[in-house]
């Protein structure tokens, strides 16, 4: 049985090494012609960090009667907190929170709701616990770092689009608003 195998298969074995040593400048040039493999990026150093699992903010504003908002045009604040851990004071001493999406056409500054909620003729506001506004794509006023553990504090509100309010149309059903937030440290 060995005499077969090697009678058959020796032959074989010489083609396969010979074209294996045929072919393998050919491929080895042609990888070695194109650079197709490109790393780049920016290495920076962050004054602070977002603990993980908190860089998403989950907002329920719960059930909001619309009467309400005919009668005082918009809910009471609601708050919510941004949280900063590990900050270096030697990096940066100030951070400022800018709110980035889409603005309602209704009232410059909230937040429009997605165009997949049902509820409509309200927008979404956000304000300092001071009731100060921080009008969505603007960046919000200083807020002071402290080395090691920090939390922000705002709220936000729902408000009635005025001409809704005034022709008594808001429509009622579910609603969301998505925003995303950038911190800028000085």
């Amino acid at each position: 049985m060995k005499r077969i195998i090697d009678r058959y298969l020796r032959p074989l074995k010489g083609y396969s090494l010979a074209l294996f040593l045929l072919l393998a400048p050919v491929y080895t040039a042609l990888a070695a012609e194109t650079d197709n493999v490109h790393f780049f990026g920016t290495l920076i150093a962050e004054p602070c960090v977002i603990p993980s699992g908190q860089g998403e903010i989950l907002l329920d504003f719960g059930t909001i009667i619309d009467k309400y908002l005919y009668t005082y045009k918009r809910t009471g604040g609601k708050r919510f907190e941004l949280r900063l851990t590990e900050c270096d004071l030697a990096i940066a001493k100030l951070v400022k929170v800018t709110f980035l999406g889409t603005e309602s056409s209704a009232l410059s500054g909230l937040l429009a709701v997605d165009a997949s909620s049902q509820a409509q003729g309200i927008a979404i506001g956000l304000e300092t616990l001071a009731a100060e506004p921080l009008p969505f794509n603007k960046a919000s006023g200083k807020y002071p770092l402290q080395a090691g553990s920090n939390v922000i504090v705002m709220k936000a509100y729902i408000q009635g689009e005025p001409k809704a309010i005034a022709e008594k149309t808001i429509k009622r059903g579910s609603f969301s608003g998505t925003a995303t937030f950038k911190l800028e440290y000085e």
